[in-house]
């Protein structure tokens, strides 16, 4: 072992924790990632979760990864590769031999890569780094179990106790390996297990004990340090997508002046967020857990009935469910919030994995003529003013709003400036109080303002203002129930374009890159930071290009199509087979369009979008 350490600046790293799910991975980090955030680094997180409850220890199927990026700049997303693995057995080594760096460090439990787990890792030789080829590695054997054991000797904890542990004790590694400091560390163990103080005592003295290992024997010749970044002043937390999420929702009804209620049913990778509302009736939000999908919305739509910022929340097989009684707040014009955390399908499919393949079920998954608004969030922290934009369009044009995001942003998280929430436009619902100039005696509840198209709310209970609404036409003047041919066009018509309007109140579409390029990338909700940085490498290769990614897609924004026809060549970058492509080629005729499509489950790979863009450009 080297007996000198030096330390080495690096702008960036990414690092992976991988073991079987009970082996903590996610565990250590999230602790490393919010410790990294709080030191001052930039961070990108990706945690990747097996489908299967509990599969059988060791195997491949069980393995459990938590990937993190770091830095002072350039983090875009979770990276492509890791430089630093940590490999609690064989299967997470073997699972994981495509996300590592030519020469990265492999640092593996060697407690457990005896015969017996390298047979269920489905290994046919004794040395599983020659077997996968993986003779560029720098690989550090360190018996963690056996040395978390040893370390928690005399506490009072049984050995299936002490093994718990022994993420603890690998992160304390790389906790050394990386300068950070174990004070901070110590404190956010202590918030997380709060209620088990001999719990904090042992995870902290396991902790330490691998930080101080790796300090005495000089583990590696070099240990690094994170530059950190220059960011604006301000209050900074570390958020995933789905708190986020959460966080935007409650900044919308305080801003309204409305109460927050939501109805939803539990549903990987949704579920945090009626775990999160619940706790906060601190802000009077009511958070209901229902028996099923159907009854999660119907409550919601009720609630928005009685006047209230609704919101239900899902994934994909959970929006198939609520289609019928989204279609019913089409109907009534009722403001609500529908959130689809997507994940892989078809079916239960992939639950534990992300994909973008709910967008036309988003856009056209209802009976007849029913439009909505879409929106899509591009980040974890994003997820805030998603959440926001949706509650805002949902309230002040009286319509529902499908807010996508998905499981790769839903779960992954990043520092986030505490916004001033001074800065964000208000709140206004087109009451009919407020904003109808005629006598109540005269009003229908489909009566619309003439230049935005929006129908006037009248919460039942306003006095002089007393109506019907229903799944059923209504005539547009009386309101009263109607099957004329005439009034339904019409009715029809003034729905759509109430929807169409919305573009106006939109931010307009943003382009980045060359301004006088002949090629431009488009993408659309979680995939934004791989393909700006593939945007950005391609460019430092001396190429030309331009990118421009939506979160609004129904409607778009209002100069896209004068944006789209600037290019000569548009690649459309989705992780379904091609579906805002066909959207995009619906509106606008005579477009060139490319499609890139990778439908894997997984984020997609920086390096692979920079070759398949090069080659298109190129053509």
């Amino acid at each position: 072992m080297p007996t000198n350490t030096v330390i080495t600046d690096l702008k960036q790293v990414t690092i992976r924790f991988s073991g079987d799910s009970g082996d903590g991975m996610q565990l250590s980090g999230t602790l490393f990632s919010t410790l990294s955030a709080i030191f001052g680094n930039n961070i990108s997180t990706f945690p990747d979760y097996p489908a299967e409850i509990r599969a059988p220890q060791g195997t491949l199927h069980g393995v459990s990864g938590f990937q993190v990026r770091i830095g002072s700049q350039g983090i875009y997303n979770s990276g492509d590769k890791a430089d630093v693995l940590v490999a609690m057995n064989p299967a997470a080594l073997k699972v994981n031999i495509d996300n590592l760096k030519k020469d990265s460090i492999v640092i593996y439990d060697s407690d457990s890569f005896e015969s017996k787990d390298l047979e269920k890792a489905l290994f046919i030789t004794d040395d599983p780094f020659k077997e996968l080829n993986l003779s560029t590695v720098q690989a550090i054997p360190v018996a963690i179990t056996s040395l978390t054991k040893s370390s928690l000797q005399g506490m009072g904890m049984d050995n299936k106790e002490m093994i718990r542990s022994k993420n603890m004790f690998a992160l304390g590694i790389v906790c050394w390996l990386f300068n950070r400091p174990l004070e901070i560390a110590d404190q956010l163990l202590e918030q997380k297990f709060a209620k088990k103080p001999n719990l904090v005592q042992a995870n902290i003295k396991a902790l330490t004990d691998g930080y101080n290992y790796a300090s005495n024997i000089h583990m590696t010749a070099s240990t690094y340090r994170i530059e950190t970044a220059e960011n604006n002043k301000g209050f900074y937390t570390d958020v995933n997508g789905n708190l986020a999420t959460v966080y935007g929702l409650i900044a919308a009804a305080e801003k309204s002046g409305l109460q927050l209620f939501l109805g939803s049913y539990p549903i990987t990778p949704a579920t945090d967020i009626l775990h999160e509302l619940s706790k906060r009736k601190d802000f009077g939000v009511k958070a209901l857990q229902m028996e099923d999908e159907i009854a999660g919305i119907s409550t919601a739509i009720g609630a928005s009935f009685a006047g209230a910022l609704a919101v239900t929340s899902t994934s994909g097989p959970g929006l198939a469910l609520k289609s019928e009684a989204l279609n019913l707040a089409v109907m009534t014009e009722l403001p609500l919030v529908v959130i689809d955390v997507q994940r892989a399908g078809p079916s239960t499919g992939m639950p534990t994995k992300s994909e973008q393949t709910d967008l036309n079920q988003a856009l056209y998954g209802r009976s007849g003529e029913s439009p909505i608004v879409v929106i899509a969030a591009t980040s974890p922290t994003n997820c805030f003013d998603s959440a926001y934009w949706a509650s805002k369009i949902a309230l002040e044009h009286m319509t529902p709003v499908v807010l996508l995001t998905d499981g790769y942003i839903a779960n992954g998280s990043a520092a986030w400036k505490i916004p001033d929430m001074d800065e964000y436009p208000d709140i206004k619902p087109n009451y009919v109080q407020v904003n109808y100039k005629g006598a109540p005696e005269e009003w229908s509840p489909y009566f619309r303002d003439e230049e935005s198209m929006v129908r006037y709310w009248a919460v039942p209970g306003t006095p002089k203002y007393m109506h019907r609404i229903g799944g059923l036409e209504k005539d547009a003047k009386t309101g009263i129930l109607s099957t004329d041919p005439d009034n339904h066009q019409f009715m029809v018509d003034s729905r759509k374009e109430k929807i169409d309007r919305i573009a106006n109140d939109l931010p307009l579409l943003e382009v980045l890159g060359d301004k006088d390029a002949d090629t431009l990338i488009v993408g659309w909700g979680g995939t934004y930071g791989h393909l700006l940085e593939a945007m950005m490498k391609i460019r430092g290769e001396g190429k030309k290009i331009a990118f421009a990614h939506f979160n609004f897609i129904s409607p778009l924004p209002a100069n896209t199509e004068e944006v789209l026809r600037r290019y000569k060549k548009i690649v459309v970058a989705e992780q379904n087979m091609g579906q805002f492509a066909a959207y995009l080629k619906s509106i606008y005729d005579g477009l060139n369009i490319f499609k890139f499509n990778r439908v894997k489950g997984q984020p997609f790979i920086v390096s692979r979008l920079v070759e398949e863009f090069i080659k298109i450009i190129d053509k």
